[in-house]
């Protein structure tokens, strides 16, 4: 398993660092280090690395003369302004590369990739030679250990390990005194716990005592090939036995761990199979190493702390979830009233103690009925049910305020915890339903006069003028003839207006039954052409079929709507030669049932125009130079009653509405 190669951007720009971190974070492990004082010690951790050094940062030039004296398998990335001195000056000190800061992200990518490789190779050439150590120093002394014998050592005891853990509230602390007693219990310096917080997250160092400060910089992802390589091994590392590893590339994934972590020794922690994380030691304080047993008292330490860690985890998780719960549920404006199953209040949020008027104080453990008659018997009615209660809304006379609530039981399989109330203070929607309805009221009035005022004075015009000429004309036959046709002709008029705001302010009862849809779009044409409102120059194209589903409709009703929708249609067409309406239905489907009907009325007329679009359903709205504009109004309101909906679409080619009506129940095609 190979490790990624190391990245190390120093630089104090962020925005710099942030943008390289971008560009290599799938080729390497970065670091970014600000602090020059820290870069030595961050080099150390890492071992063989490129070093990506921004010319603009303070003391940059000095710490690359240092690097390359100190540190010659570390590969120099410099970066600098196009053509100013510090990049000349770096371009010819012998390092890896020099290039402008401003480097696109496959170039950029290319260069570092070709690092990479290079130091792979410096690697693979450091194994070989240390393999080549090894083996001479067993050809020399046969009969020897290669780990390092303690003479006179004595292993550390589990006796000082406390067995126990209670400080469940403060997870950090918990894990605070877990480092601090495992170095105590095994004697060392330096203590780090890694692990992550819940699933999918990253490994960070957790805990740690004397542990250098780049640690809590370092993050190991699931995928990490130190992860991956604990998963699989589940040992531990040790840089006592480093050299019984074989494989190269294996020993150089553990070095590389154990010199990030400034460690003699790293412990995984496993549970239920899984890697929580794990625990590194540094030395020992008698500067002595760790042998086989202290390994193995190592090991039985961190099964312990793997309980622990576990425990501890489990318990975050729990307190950030009951956290989160209620710290939505105090933030929410509903409010939110919680009784056991004998109606004592138990739990109540800040929005219900507004929405109310009361403070918890007063009515935790109390009954329900401290906070109202109306609301405790919405509770006393759920717990007796062991039902959910419908919204319920009254006005608050005392607060003058207007409350809406429901209530549900809580509980399952016959065992009940009690009853919840969630509240709204609806007094501002009410007050906006309110101006609204007065404002719409307003409208229909004013739109109601105007239309009326249209629409009458015109036959009283014609009316007043004949009055006043039949004084001076009454002799003249064809006059009186003439007289009477027009008055009569114009109260017609005036009476179908008074028929028509009657009819609309007063609409008949309805009868339902089922009902095939063909047939009230059938009456509808033949209405329509009664009323000539369809003329010889339009065409009606029917295509319905037979076997559509049922409704439940009433018949007259919607043979009225379809008409008002087959008129509108032949007067959007008024003045075309070649008008056409179509007619047509289909079923609308919900898994294997029917689930309604649609149907769509088109014409080829010139559309609606945009600024009536928004108004053709609003009474009195009509673009016609007679009529009050009721007809899509009422057509909405009978679909509406139907418990349907009607859409409408609009283009310069035509308009398309459809009418879709819910299929009767148990309705099959």
């Amino acid at each position: 398993m190979t490790a990624l190669p190391v990245s190390l951007v120093y630089s104090q720009d962020s925005e710099l660092a942030r943008r390289l971190k971008a560009y290599l974070r799938s080729m390497s492990q970065v670091r970014h280090v600000s602090d020059p004082s820290r870069l030595e010690i961050v080099i150390e951790q890492s071992g063989i690395a490129l070093l990506i050094v921004d010319l603009r940062a303070k003391e940059s030039r000095d710490l690359i003369e240092q690097v390359q004296n100190e540190w010659p398998d570390v590969l120099i990335l410099a970066l600098g302004v196009a053509g100013s001195e510090p990049l000349r000056e770096a371009a010819g000190s012998g390092i890896y590369a020099a290039e402008k800061l401003g480097l696109e992200r496959r170039p950029f990518q290319a260069l570092a990739g070709r690092a990479f490789d290079q130091l792979r190779l410096i690697q693979e050439n450091r194994n070989l030679r240390e393999g080549s150590a090894i083996v001479s120093a067993s050809e020399r002394s046969p009969g020897t250990h290669l780990l390092p014998q303690q003479s006179g050592a004595v292993s550390f005891s589990l006796l000082r390990f406390p067995r126990v853990f209670r400080r469940f509230d403060n997870v950090n602390l918990l894990l605070g005194n877990v480092v601090e007693s495992f170095a105590d219990a095994a004697g060392v310096t330096r203590v780090g716990i890694f692990s992550r917080r819940s699933q999918g997250e990253s490994y960070r160092l957790r805990a740690g005592l004397r542990c250098l400060g780049e640690t809590y910089d370092l993050e190991f992802g699931e995928r990490d090939p130190l992860v991956r390589w604990f998963e699989r091994r589940a040992v531990v590392i040790a840089r006592a036995n480093l050299n019984q590893t074989a494989d190269l590339k294996e020993r150089t994934l553990m070095r590389r761990a154990l010199d990030s972590f400034g460690a003699e020794a790293i412990v995984p922690l496993f549970a239920r199979d899984q890697i929580l994380g794990w625990v590194f030691l540094g030395q020992r304080l008698g500067g002595q190493g760790f042998d086989d047993r202290d390994l193995e008292v190592v090991m039985m330490l961190a099964e312990h702390v793997s309980t622990v860690l576990e425990n501890a985890l489990l318990h975050e998780q729990t307190t950030l979830q009951k956290t989160l719960a209620e710290t939505v549920i105090k933030t929410i404006s509903p409010g939110i009233i919680a009784t056991d199953n004998e109606g004592l209040i138990r739990w109540i949020n800040p929005a219900a103690e507004k929405i109310l008027g009361v403070s918890a104080a007063d009515v935790l453990t109390q009954p329900v009925e401290i906070a109202g008659s109306r609301l405790a018997g919405l509770v006393r009615e759920t717990l007796d049910s062991k039902q959910a209660q419908p919204f319920q809304d009254w006005t608050d006379n005392l607060r003058k305020r207007r409350v809406s609530a429901e209530t549900r039981w809580l509980g399952g399989n016959g065992a009940g915890l009690g009853a919840v109330a969630i509240l709204n203070d609806v007094t501002a929607e009410q007050t906006s339903r309110e101006k609204q309805a007065l404002a719409e009221r307003a409208a229909f009035w004013t739109d109601l006069a105007a239309g009326m005022s249209h629409e009458i004075r015109n036959p009283l015009v014609a009316i007043k003028t004949f009055a006043q000429l039949l004084p001076d004309r009454f002799d003249d036959a064809d006059f009186r003839k003439e007289f009477n046709k027009i008055v009569l002709k114009e109260i017609d008029r005036l009476d179908q207006i008074i028929s028509e705001i009657n009819d609309f302010a007063n609409p008949p009862d309805l009868f339902f039954k089922p009902l095939d849809v063909q047939k009230p779009v059938q009456k509808a044409v033949d209405l329509a052409r009664e009323r000539s409102q369809v003329n010889g120059g339009v065409s009606v194209e029917m295509s319905i079929p037979n076997d559509l589903p049922k409704i439940m409709g009433d018949e007259s009703a919607l043979t009225e709507a379809f008409a008002h929708l087959i008129a509108n249609a032949a007067e959007a067409m008024a003045g075309q030669r070649r008008g056409r309406i179509s007619l047509s239905a289909k079923p609308i489907r919900e898994g294997d049932r029917a689930g309604g009907v649609v149907v769509t009325v088109r014409d080829t007329g010139k559309g609606i125009a945009p600024e009536l679009k928004a108004k053709i359903f609003s009474p009195f709205c009509t673009t016609k130079p007679r009529g009050m504009g009721l007809g899509l109004p009422i057509v909405k309101r009978t679909v509406f009653d139907h418990n349907g909906r009607i859409e409408i679409d609009s283009n310069s080619r035509g308009t398309w509405v459809n009418v879709v009506l819910p299929a009767k129940s148990n309705g099959k095609t």
